[in-house]
């Protein structure tokens, strides 16, 4: 969940960034006295992510600016709607204006790019989820956005899940053990709460991984027919992932395998920024 806090410490830190010393521009133009008003308008379609984030840009760049939302995230919209309005100094929008306009676009960009996976997938009862391929620093908020796009989180971090791949593997089974020894061994230092989940890139690895008592068997960059065939296999033993190399234009057959769950890298890495504008008036 995205708190107030980590919204506060990323947003005050863009605006140190893109303001270290105040803006220049605005302070020699703009009389100090002048208001504005915007409109945070939407030049294409799209589902909302960030309302709080792009208010927070405001409210922390003055507290005089007044931000209402006029799209809660999740919430899809088209060409020209109005999302938010903003009123207060002029200066102090001006200031805040592209850090706010920078999060909102990005997180709605995900959104919405999450939501037309979990369209192309919704007669089946796969769901869609991301990676760790986030931007560093910002990864609570892109996946925050994944959900405003009806999609799920994978893991947040390395720490929340184990998950075995095959580098891991390759460690383990160094040391003469079978995989399946391998992972029993390793299974018996984690707590009895943990999830584990394993990578295989072939179905002669399946047998031996859903031996040792696995949460969920990840099918990696198999073919559609590889995957009907993985699931087949192991016949609701564990919870089956399908990932490598999934787009819009093949997660349909994908989820159609009758796999659980489809992680796609590019809801976070390969998403583009939504195009919002702040149509502003001032006024003296």
């Amino acid at each position: 969940m995205l708190t107030t806090g980590q919204i506060d410490r990323a947003v005050a830190a863009a605006l140190e960034e893109d303001a270290p010393w105040g803006d220049a521009t605005s302070e020699a133009l703009i009389p100090e006295e002048a208001t504005a008003h915007a409109d945070l308008v939407a030049r294409e379609p799209g589902v909302m992510a960030g309302a709080a984030v792009f208010a927070a840009a405001f409210r922390l760049a003055d507290p005089q600016i007044r931000v209402h939302s006029q799209r809660r995230d999740g919430e899809r919209f088209r060409a020209g709607d109005v999302l938010a309005t903003v009123s207060g100094p002029a200066r102090s929008v001006l200031t805040a204006e592209r850090v706010g306009l920078n999060f909102v676009q990005r997180m709605s960009g995900i959104a919405t790019l999450t939501a037309r996976y979990v369209d192309q997938i919704s007669h089946t009862r796969a769901r869609i989820v991301d990676t760790r391929k986030t931007t560093p620093g910002l990864r609570a908020f892109e996946k925050h956005a994944v959900l405003c796009g009806g999609g799920h989180n994978h893991r947040f971090s390395l720490s929340d899940a184990v998950m075995v791949k095959d580098n891991h593997l390759g460690v383990l089974t160094s040391r003469g053990l079978s995989v399946t020894e391998a992972l029993e061994h390793a299974k018996a230092t984690w707590p009895h709460t943990m999830h584990i989940e394993v990578e295989v890139d072939r179905l002669d690895q399946i047998e031996p991984v859903l031996a040792a008592g696995i949460d969920t068997i990840m099918l990696d960059n198999f073919s559609i027919d590889q995957l009907r065939a993985g699931v087949a296999q192991v016949a609701g033993r564990a919870i089956v992932e399908a990932s490598g190399g999934v787009t819009l234009d093949t997660v349909r057959a994908i989820a159609e395998t009758g796999v659980d769950v489809i992680s796609v890298g590019a809801l976070t890495h390969g998403a583009r920024a939504l195009d919002l504008g702040l149509d502003l008036q001032i006024r003296d």
